[in-house]
């Protein structure tokens, strides 16, 4: 008489697990039209109080990444989750011009014994379905965010090692713009001798000058940064955040290879500290992604690329 009991319980306690949409969902989310596609990278934080749920909706969308703060209702009768106005940019929408469209989450939590999902879309107002065309997405459940005490702490640690975040069009407008030049600031000068510096990766530009800008590339935990240029010290105590911290730095043309550092003042809230780096020359925009820690400081090198000598011209040749 044992084993019913047991199986019982066993679907009693699977029941009460899926009847609460709690935890980190992601997936992706598409609209289809005149059979071309659009994605949309989504992941949703969700915490449920009886009849409601609050959290975090966070999507990726061209060269566009949302954060968005989310309410809205739960019915465990239905397992339906609806949550209304939420700003989704346009499908159509160019890459330096973001148009939103306002749009209502539901979603039905559907569990198995292989995994739990939020099946739903993204809908609009009647008056604006043929604009704002649906957005049908799936959802997987991430099972290690419920081993946490917290889910918004296991998403935090989740987001600083494994973010994947580009900053959007407004987010390369700088918060701080910082004019390169010598600081004096002895401790940190001294810290940063006595540790490694690690080559994430060496760049080769067209320009004598570059524009830099850092990001915090994880959760936005309070990381501190300092900047040294060929070894000295051009800024310390930079808060990393969504906006960046921009420099103007003209290379060096006595140097064979110029070297920008990040040197870590603190580890955030959540080690290590992270930052995502955008170099532009002018012509080309690239993307390095960088972590240093009290003992290791990473390092960019730039080297000019040198342009082809002038060949004279060839013997008969004649001038226009």
């Amino acid at each position: 008489m044992k084993k019913p009991f047991l199986l019982i319980a066993l679907i009693l306690s699977l029941q009460v697990f899926s009847q609460s949409p709690t935890g980190y969902w992601y997936g992706a989310a598409n609209v289809k039209l005149r059979n071309s596609y659009s994605n949309y990278l989504v992941e949703l934080i969700l915490e449920q109080d009886k009849n409601n749920v609050k959290g975090v909706l966070n999507y990726f969308f061209k060269n566009t990444y949302r954060s968005i703060p989310v309410r809205g209702t739960y019915n465990s009768n239905t397992r339906l989750v609806y949550i209304s106005n939420i700003p989704v940019s346009y499908y159509g929408s160019y890459y330096n011009r973001e148009v939103d469209c306002a749009m209502n989450f539901a979603a039905t939590l559907r569990v198995s014994q292989v995994s739990s999902v939020l099946k739903g879309s993204f809908l609009s107002k009647p008056e604006y379905k043929y604009t704002c065309p649906e957005i049908l997405f799936t959802l997987k459940l991430n099972t290690d965010s419920l081993k946490q005490d917290s889910v918004k702490q296991a998403i935090k640690v989740l987001k600083e090692t494994y973010q994947v975040w580009r900053p959007s069009e407004t987010d390369t407008i700088a918060a701080v713009r910082i004019q390169p030049r010598n600081v004096v600031n002895y401790v940190v000068s001294n810290q940063y001798k006595e540790r490694e510096k690690v080559v994430a990766e060496e760049l080769t530009v067209e320009a004598d000058s570059i524009k830099v800008d850092f990001y915090d590339n994880g959760e936005i935990d309070g990381d501190s940064i300092s900047i040294f240029y060929n070894d000295k010290l051009i800024a310390f105590n930079r808060i990393l955040s969504t906006r960046s911290v921009h420099f103007d730095i003209t290379l060096d043309s006595t140097k064979e290879t110029n070297e920008l550092t990040m040197f870590a003042d603190n580890l955030g809230a959540i080690p290590p500290n992270t930052a995502l780096m955008l170099v532009n020359d002018g012509k080309k925009r690239y993307e390095v992604r960088l972590t240093s820690n009290l003992e290791k400081s990473a390092t960019i090198r730039f080297k000019k690329k040198k342009n082809p000598p002038n060949l004279p011209p060839k013997a008969g040749g004649f001038k226009q």
